[in-house]
This record gives C-alpha cells, structure tokens and sequence, in this order.
C-alpha cells in the first residue's frame, strides 16, 4: 500500500482563464478540494507555504479547516519555511490544529526556498546571529519547535497567576500528545536527507533537488531515500521512518485532460542554476494510462517511497483537480500495486 494524496501550491491570479482570481478562491477551494479528495479515496492534502507571493502563505488556519471538515486523510504542509517561524507560537498553532484533525496532521517543514523578496524572514523580525546564515536560523528555529512540542513544561510560573496554575514549569499549550513524530524535513539534497534521519524527522522530498550527478531525477531521488533509510536505522530511532515524494501525473482519459496536458507526454529532466548552484528538476508525467503504468513503474523513487503527492494546478478549479486526483487512483494505482 502507498498513501496517495495531493499537494497544492495554491496560486491565484486575475487571469481570465484562472479559477482562483482572489486568496479567498484559493482558501475556499483547497477546503472543497480536500474534501473531494477524501471522498474519492485519496489519503491526503498538503499544502505548500509561500510568504510574499499570490498563493498560500499561512497555513494554520487553512489546516484546521480542513481538519473540521473532513475525517480520515492526512492534512499537512509541504514544507513551512522554517526562517519565518515564531518557534512557540507555531507549537500553539500546530497543536490546535493537529487537535481539531483528531492528530492527523503531517507537518513538513525545511529551511525554505527562493523567496520572493531579498531576505523576506527579516520583515517578520528574525535574522541569524552573527556568524550564522538563514539555513542555521532555520534548524535553530526547528529545534526550538520541536522541543516545545514534546510537552514537557520548561517555563517558571508567575507567582501571581490569572488563573491556577498545574504544579511545576509549564509548557506551550495546547499540547497535541504524537505531534512530534509526525514532523516531516522538506530535504533537497542527499546530505540534508541524511541530517534529517539522525534528527528522527521522516523525509520529504519534491520534484526538485539542489544537486546534480548526472542521473536521471528519480535515480538520484532513490539514492537520497536510501542514504535517509540508512542513517535513521543507524541512529537507532524508535519509531519507524516515513518517505514522501511528489510527481506531477496527469492521465490522459479526457479531452479536457488531452488539450491541458496532452503537450507534456515527451517531458523530460531539467537541469538548470538555482541559488548559484546546479539543480536537477523532475519531468512531468503526463499520457494514456497504459503508457503512464510503463513509465511510472521504472520510477524508483516512487517505488521507494511511503507517500506519493500528486501536485495539483489549483487554478484549473476543484473538480478538474479531483478528477485528476480519481484518474490516478483509478487508472494507475492498481496497476502498479501502489493500492
């Protein structure tokens, strides 16, 4: 079995040919879409978080809702760019909303990706400490976070309380008993994979990797997964490790499927620079069914991994999407044994 959800970036713009025009389309659909999802029989709904863009940014809010409004699949993030974060009020949030999902959330998380503006974490009031980079300020942050969320109390209580206070220091409140084996670190590349599994945090990893050797994607993506499984067994975790990853797969069943994506059936991997190294990009799937079974059974990756997140044009609306989203699940999972 392999969990199959969606992962939604959540773009809006005035396009006449968009579906989202507003932040208000796009937060109201991705509710619809994950309650679609959910009764199609997909397994999750994730979200991407961007600051300074047209597309999601906070993600609590959003997180929660779905969690009311739906009862069985996973909801999570993929990833919060951990530079941005308040360490304390993030445990708040993440717990009330892991609490309103009855602790079914899977929170990613990572030290982030090109923003949108020149050092964006500095308007939200962080910066890192002399002699450390954004990245530090991210795991540091990361840390802190994942500490508080274990539930142990570590703050004095003022002698003089609105309200009675429980015996000893206190935590952050509310506390969500699992939460912390249920962080996820957004890994672009096979080192951070493997800092990742000595953290014990599962490892989710996109169609994007900061690094490459000249292999096709999904080869290189496999290397990282095993090098992950590897160093958490080594580091001798009592829990069992998770591995995500993400694909664009598009079944061509429909003449709306053919005129969006029939152009992508010859995709392939992309190299190109970003942040001033090479990156190696994934293709997109996209094609007949029976050709699309082909293909995605020599994808090692996928083969290697717990969770396939299908990323979603959430522009196209929510009943395009959740057509996609049955097509997959239909179409190609049982044929490759993913259900």
């Amino acid at each position: 079995m392999k969990k199959i959800g969606f992962l939604s970036f959540g773009h809006w713009s005035a396009s006449p040919h968009s579906k989202t025009r507003s932040a208000s389309d796009v937060l109201l659909q991705s509710i619809d879409l994950a309650v679609a999802a959910e009764e199609v029989g997909a397994d999750g709904a994730y979200f991407r978080v961007h600051h300074f863009a047209q597309q999601l940014a906070s993600p609590f809010p959003l997180l929660a809702a779905v969690g009311a409004r739906t009862s069985r699949i996973d909801i999570g993030t993929g990833v919060i760019d951990m530079r941005y974060e308040n360490p304390l009020y993030m445990a708040e949030d993440a717990g009330a909303a892991d609490l309103i999902a009855g602790g079914r959330l899977q929170l990613g998380i990572s030290r982030g990706s090109p923003e949108q503006v020149v050092d964006g974490f500095r308007y939200f009031g962080y910066a890192p400490p002399e002699g450390q980079d954004s990245a530090d300020m991210a795991r540091e942050h990361t840390r802190i976070f994942r500490q508080v969320i274990e539930g142990k109390g570590f703050a004095e209580p003022s002698p003089t309380p609105m309200f009675p206070n429980p015996p000893g220091l206190l935590r952050v409140e509310p506390h969500s008993e699992g939460l912390q084996r249920r962080i996820w670190w957004g890994a672009g590349s096979r080192a951070t994979a493997q800092w990742a599994a000595e953290e014990g945090m599962h490892l989710m990893s996109s169609t994007l990797l900061t690094e490459d050797t000249g292999v096709p994607f999904h080869q290189l993506q496999a290397e990282q997964i095993q090098l992950f499984r590897d160093t958490w067994k080594a580091a001798g975790h009592d829990f069992e490790p998770q591995v995500s990853v993400s694909r664009s797969i598009f079944p061509i069943v429909s003449d709306a499927d053919r005129a969006y994506f029939g152009h992508e059936s010859t995709g392939s991997d992309q190299v190109g620079m970003l942040e001033g190294g090479r990156a190696r990009f994934g293709k997109t799937y996209a094609g007949e069914p029976e050709q699309l079974v082909k293909d995605l059974a020599e994808d090692e990756a996928i083969a290697a991994a717990d969770t396939l997140l299908l990323t979603v044009p959430n522009q196209l609306g929510v009943d395009y999407n959740a057509h996609v989203l049955e097509s997959v699940l239909t179409h190609l999972a049982p044929e490759l044994g993913w259900r």
